[in-house]
């Protein structure tokens, strides 16, 4: 197995287990709506999630721990795409807020910041903040 494979393997751990978190934030509320599901498939072909691991992990997204990426950047998209689906639905729970602010954690973000920045996410993306934006204010709450 050579570097490039073993980067690629990396990599798609860290797409399973993101789509992972995803799943988790959409099955708070128990329920999974047709706009969540959208959202879901959408970011399944996105990450290269295969039709086995997608079933896998929709029926038990918790296999897969939280696997942060390296670089801030991705972090912070990570957190963009978290953010989306909780709020894809119209509404925002309690749940939703304390997972994403749990998932924030483990993606990196500094606990002591995390639930300035996760309020932050959240306005963002209620505000129809495009990524680029959304990583640029996240950025200043650095």
């Amino acid at each position: 197995m050579g570097i490039s494979d073993l980067y690629e393997s990396n990599a798609h751990r860290k797409n399973l287990s993101h789509f992972a978190n995803i799943v988790k934030l959409a099955l708070v509320d128990e329920v999974i709506t047709k706009e969540e599901q959208e959202l879901i498939d959408r970011l399944a072909k996105r990450l290269d999630i295969e039709k086995d691991e997608y079933k896998k992990i929709m029926k038990d997204p918790d296999i897969y721990p939280i696997n942060p990426p390296i670089c801030y950047d991705e972090r912070i998209e990570r957190l963009y795409n978290l953010t989306r689906i909780i709020f894809i639905d119209g509404e925002i729970i309690g749940d939703e807020v304390d997972l994403l602010q749990r998932l924030a954690i483990g993606l990196g973000f500094p606990a002591e910041k995390v639930e300035k920045i996760c309020e932050k996410a959240i306005h963002l993306i209620i505000n129809n903040y495009s990524l680029d934006d959304f990583m640029d204010a996240i950025k200043k709450l650095k």
